[in-house]
């Protein structure tokens, strides 16, 4: 019997086992999108306990409770984190086969050295034994944590009104080495239909200093704080699209159903369409001028359970997959962009995986010289990120384009502790690269496959963000 999460974890075969060991494991990581807080970064962070650590914002593990038919109090309830814990603890042996449940122990021996499973009967001792290690040692704070996993870049998901301040003081701090830098996030200001869109407007003109009273003064008031991130050292922009229609429309149009907005009156969806589209157009251009990547998120169907997001809000683990054919939309504003040469590098994220062939084409159709990978599909995203779904993705990227300039893994986190998924998607890519060779599929070739790795996890990403 194969030891639980041994040294050979996801490792079947001996090359995946030598790539993984002598290569990829070695590698520095560059986390290019995630959604840790910058505070929590400079004051260092300690938590009290792995509740803290581990409960506080994680929908992968809230969904799994609630599908075990724990009480919501339990979950997001104003109770002990104990409580928490043990409620999860007693849920997580039955999670065979997500990659919650590796994920978890791998976080409990990577930061603790802890190798025994978490059930009902281990939690309250493994409660015990994280709490005294989380209270006593250094390294368990947030710097040290990022500093144990050798994290070299943290790119954040910030909003246009935000002051950047911590990203600026921890850019002068010479004593942490990670650089974390702002990532672009502008979504708020894109849902024209949304309730609380005028308010953000009004937000934007205060920290921007243009009154907003037409399409001109929005984008001056987006470019104003694009000039401020970029100032402050941000390489990437990502948008989280529900739809993206192809809807070109004259400036003039946008304008007018801006200005009916703002008047406090409703707008068609025909009319969100068209103006999100306008706006996608507009500011593609400025990323490209910016030199910023473009990451674009699709294929989520949002807060679906009404009854708890008047409850909890957003992001609390009632999204689901959108089936909604966004790829073409996509292709038309890359094509839109590309026509005048004013195409930034992008990446696409589908939470469909049925969507993997589909981007993977789509990216071979605009590609360009001197830019490995201009376009490309992103790594497998959010209900993708599993065992099975990591593969799939692989696979699919390699027979659709050229794996090599892959730019690998992201954690798209809240957590700290979430480092161990680029340990579990390196396991899985070393594992997949050392099947090829020793199924006879691709030369045991110490060189190429040495780069192969050593770029996917590593330099491909740091050569594509400019960093």
């Amino acid at each position: 019997m194969i030891e639980f999460l041994g040294k050979n974890f996801l490792l079947d075969n001996t090359s995946a086992q030598r790539l993984y060991h002598d290569i990829a494991a070695k590698t520095p990581i560059i986390d290019y999108h995630c959604h840790i807080n910058a505070g929590e970064i400079f004051e260092n962070k300690q938590f009290e306990n792995i509740a803290d650590a581990w409960l506080g914002g994680d929908h992968y593990k809230w969904r799994l409770m609630r599908a075990a038919g724990v009480s919501e109090h339990l979950i997001t309830g104003d109770i002990s984190g104990f409580d928490k814990f043990k409620a999860f603890a007693e849920v997580l042996p039955y999670c065979i086969g997500n990659p919650v449940y590796h994920w978890a122990h791998l976080e409990l021996q990577r930061f603790f050295d802890i190798h025994t499973p978490l059930t009902k009967k281990t939690s309250e001792q493994i409660w015990k034994q994280t709490s005294e290690q989380l209270k006593n040692d250094e390294t368990l704070r947030v710097r040290g944590i990022i500093e144990r996993m050798k994290v070299e870049v943290i790119i954040t998901t910030d909003d246009p009104v935000d002051d950047l301040a911590d990203h600026i003081k921890l850019a002068a701090d010479d004593s942490f080495k990670t650089k974390v830098l702002p990532g672009w996030r502008p979504d708020a200001a894109l849902r024209i239909e949304n309730d609380r869109f005028i308010e953000y407007l009004g937000k934007l003109a205060d920290v921007s200093g243009n009154p907003i009273k037409d399409l001109d003064s929005l984008k001056s008031a987006l470019k104003s704080r694009m000039e401020f991130f970029d100032k402050n050292g941000c390489k990437a922009c990502d948008h989280g699209l529900l739809r993206l229609a192809y809807a070109p429309s004259p400036e003039e149009e946008v304008n007018s159903i801006l200005q009916k907005r703002l008047d406090g009156e409703s707008i068609s969806t025909t009319e969100a369409e068209k103006y999100l589209y306008h706006m996608m157009c507009y500011l593609g251009r400025e990323y490209a001028r910016f030199g910023w990547v473009m990451e674009l998120h699709v294929g989520v169907g949002r807060n679906m359970n009404s009854n708890m997001f008047d409850k909890l809000g957003a992001d609390t683990g009632f999204d689901c997959i959108d089936p909604y054919p966004a790829v073409s939309g996509i292709g038309n504003l890359l094509d839109e962009l590309n026509k005048t040469d004013e195409l930034p590098k992008t990446l696409i994220f589908s939470i469909n995986p049925s969507d993997n062939a589909a981007i993977n084409t789509l990216s071979g159709c605009f590609q360009t010289q001197s830019i490995k990978g201009k376009v490309q599909q992103g790594s497998a995203w959010w209900f993708n990120d599993t065992y099975y779904g990591m593969k799939t993705q692989i696979e699919s990227f390699a027979e659709g384009g050229v794996l090599g300039n892959f730019i690998g893994m992201l954690t798209d986190s809240r957590s700290f502790m979430s480092y161990t998924r680029h340990e579990y998607f390196r396991r899985i890519l070393c594992n997949t690269l050392g099947g090829w060779v020793d199924s006879g599929k691709y030369p045991n070739d110490a060189f190429y496959l040495r780069n192969i790795v050593e770029d996917i996890c590593y330099n491909n990403a740091k050569e594509f963000f400019g960093l």
